[in-house]
């Protein structure tokens, strides 16, 4: 990848040290790194890739049976409603949402919703879950990776995240159709949560601001995963782990035709995990800028609002 490095997963078992101190350098410099060799089976991710083009491909009125309640937090949001923060045009996307299964008596059953699964795809539910607990492990592993290097227990995130909102999207940029459209398929934005894998960003497209202020293209070979830096770790690690500005553009000539996928996973904390700034990222030179915490679930709230989706 342009600028960003990508390292081997595989050494996170076999040259651990060296793995952690590498991978905490690239997110404190860049907020992003690429991760191969990661496990998660190819066939599992074409298959999911798959079934997401056939429902997008499905009759409007058919997907809008499954649009999304309050948040988009399941099932389809429509094209053209989220907007990122501060922008006045809407992005040029729609997609879909699976998010955890948990029994209807959870205590978080209030805030995280029953999946939907369209009947018109099969495979949809098996495939994309899958692939949801799949890069739900891999993060986990991340996590713990950067517990270290921020001197934690390797765990310390595991109770933290083990009934965490996180969610799968799957995105759909329609082809674009006029020369002078104003507005990107997604505009300039740093995402919510703790961290965020991205499968399949072999499309170009994907943007990434560096601290100079330059736009580096992303765009992955073979099965590299890119890792990113959300919010909620920026303000946990205050700041240690920038969540960096990215953006979706739009393409040129023919390719600008074309329609444009991408899957991402959102991986969050449990929704009453408070965000309090680690005492270790705290210094004389590097003071806490946020005195006052706030839970996980308080916080996505306030950040959907900010996108139109809430």
């Amino acid at each position: 990848m342009s600028g960003v490095p990508t390292l081997d997963f595989r050494r996170w078992q076999h040259d651990r040290a060296a793995f952690v101190a590498e991978l905490g350098a690239a997110y404190r410099e860049y907020g992003f790194c690429g991760i191969r060799h990661h496990g998660i089976a190819p066939a599992l991710i074409d298959e999911a890739y798959r079934v997401f083009r056939l429902f997008f491909a499905l009759p409007e009125d058919v997907k809008r049976r499954y649009a999304a309640g309050p948040g988009g937090t399941r099932g389809l949001t429509p094209f053209k409603i989220e907007t990122a923060k501060g922008a006045s045009l809407p992005d040029l996307k729609e997609f879909w949402h699976i998010g955890r299964e948990i029994p209807r008596d959870s205590r978080y059953a209030a805030i995280m919703a029953p999946n939907l699964w369209p009947a018109e795809v099969p495979g949809f539910q098996a495939c994309g879950y899958a692939l949801y607990e799949a890069l739900g492990e891999l993060g986990r592993q991340v996590l713990a990776a950067l517990a270290l290097n921020l001197g934690l227990d390797e765990h310390w995130f595991d109770d933290k995240i083990d009934h965490g909102n996180s969610i799968l999207r799957a995105i759909h940029y329609p082809p674009i159709t006029s020369a002078d459209i104003p507005n990107v398929r997604a505009g300039a934005h740093e995402d919510i949560n703790l961290i965020t894998l991205l499968v399949g960003a072999s499309e170009g497209g994907l943007e990434v601001l560096s601290r100079r202020g330059e736009w580096l293209p992303i765009t992955t070979e073979g099965d590299t995963i890119v890792v990113n830096i959300g919010d909620m770790l920026q303000r946990l690690s205050n700041h240690v782990y920038p969540s960096t500005t990215h953006r979706v553009v739009n393409p040129h000539g023919a390719a600008a035709r074309r329609a444009r996928y991408s899957v991402p996973y959102f991986l969050h904390p449990n929704p009453d995990f408070l965000i309090d700034v680690l005492p270790s990222c705290i210094t004389p030179g590097n003071p806490s800028r946020y005195p006052v915490p706030i839970t996980a679930n308080d916080y996505l709230w306030e950040r959907l609002r900010e996108i139109k989706l809430g």
